[in-house]
């Protein structure tokens, strides 16, 4: 068989609630700060039980969002939810009200898809 005859295999994916994506990019915050932020989201999932079960909450680096202001930035699908300022803090909060609770924190969402 050559190799344009093998068969591609289906990839496989856990079923998750919301898939978080986290703008990493070097213009989106200073210092390495979203990277940071997306390298504590595994505990900080894992303590709030969104690693597994009906809440589950998949996780993604997104290069750029071409919203180079006000970082980290973060937004939530399938909500289309998008956050900016999101420190450690208000990451918390995120995961809290959001990501736990399904209320959006007001006052860090700088766009919601489908409103005006």
């Amino acid at each position: 068989m050559s190799n344009q005859e093998q068969e591609v295999v289906k990839p496989k994916i856990g079923d998750y609630r919301r898939h978080l994506l986290v703008c990493t990019g070097p213009r989106c915050s200073a210092d390495g700060a979203s990277q940071a932020l997306f390298d504590s989201l595994g505990d900080k999932f894992k303590a709030a039980g969104l690693n597994a079960g009906d809440l589950r909450v998949k996780r993604s680096r997104v290069s750029c969002f071409a919203a180079c202001k006000g970082g980290p930035i973060v937004c939530v699908q399938p909500d289309g939810t998008w956050y900016y300022n999101v420190t450690p803090d208000n990451m918390d909060r995120i995961i809290d009200e959001h990501l736990c609770h399904g209320r959006r924190v007001e006052d860090l969402v700088f766009h919601q898809a489908g409103e005006d």
